[in-house]
């Protein structure tokens, strides 16, 4: 059975958990499973990797990475195309350089340290559904983006606003 591509839509928010652990968005979870081997039985990990050009990670399954050649082609075509220099060597690095995460039932996972500390992820997670993939932010980090992260900032302010509120009253 092929793997389906995943459809990663929506924000949601996590703050750090008992045993250093947050907790992905539901929705996130059941499109990992299907990018991973293409059902919902399917092993339960996120890939984790730095984005090339925001502070924040990129979330994925398997799927993405069966088209990284197709990615390091089509990058290296746009370079060449704009008269840019492209490293294919060091892309391949970057795009192969990421941390497997399993997660529970529940959607708890902990993030790898050496992940955490290039994001500036402390203790909290604003997630960003990106289509094939999805972005974890520490908010800190989200809101030095500019005004074109407008929306995107405001669902993060929302939903760690309702999140903190929910853990004062524990």
């Amino acid at each position: 059975m092929s793997a389906l591509e995943p459809e990663f839509s929506g924000q949601d928010f996590s703050l750090l958990r008992d045993k250093n652990r947050f907790v992905l968005p539901p929705k996130f979870r059941k499109q990992l499973k299907i990018a991973n081997h293409g059902s919902e039985e399917s092993e339960s990990r996120v890939l984790l990797l730095k984005h090339d050009r925001w502070e924040c990670l990129i979330g994925f399954g398997e799927s993405r990475l069966r088209s990284a050649n197709k990615r390091l082609d089509r990058e290296e075509q746009l370079a060449a195309k704009a008269g840019r220099e492209f490293d294919r060597d060091k892309r391949a690095l970057d795009l192969n350089t990421y941390e497997d995460a399993p997660f529970d039932s529940s959607g708890r996972f902990t993030l790898p340290d050496g992940l955490a500390v290039v994001a500036g992820i402390k203790d909290q997670i604003f997630y960003q559904g990106g289509g094939e993939f999805f972005t974890l932010w520490a908010p800190e980090e989200l809101y030095k983006m500019g005004d074109d992260w407008r929306a995107a900032k405001t669902f993060c302010q929302r939903l760690a606003e309702r999140e903190l509120a929910k853990a004062r009253k524990k």
